[in-house]
């Protein structure tokens, strides 16, 4: 038990959280949003414009790009919150994982010794 403890189930937890980060990465799409970061936002068509019209083409696109730009931003920033809090969490448990066996005597001598939390 303990050999798989500290060697196979430590390497699989480190293993485990790669692969959240990764798909944390993944579903936020974080290198997309950076590469598409001022695109326009569901833009369907401000392209070719009579003479008129084509002020009111260059703010249709520039609003939409704005548009788009912030809500990136905003789901870069809440992606990278995810990212975070998952390194955070997976951090602090790889960190504990040798003392979590531990853990039960370590419950039993203080409620022996009366001591509380």
């Amino acid at each position: 038990m303990y050999v798989w403890w500290y060697l196979s189930g430590w390497a699989r937890v480190v293993k485990g959280l790669g692969t959240k980060l990764s798909n944390a990465m993944d579903f936020f799409s974080l290198g997309l949003l950076l590469k598409t970061l001022f695109e326009p936002f569901k833009q369907i068509s401000a392209g070719e414009a009579a003479p008129g019209a084509q002020m009111q083409a260059f703010f249709d696109r520039l609003f939409s790009r704005i548009i788009g730009a912030v809500v990136r931003i905003g789901l870069l920033l809440v992606g990278i919150l995810v990212v975070l809090v998952e390194l955070t969490l997976g951090l602090a448990l790889i960190i504990i994982w040798p003392v979590i066996p531990f853990l039960p005597l370590v419950g039993l001598v203080m409620t022996i010794g009366g001591i509380t939390l």
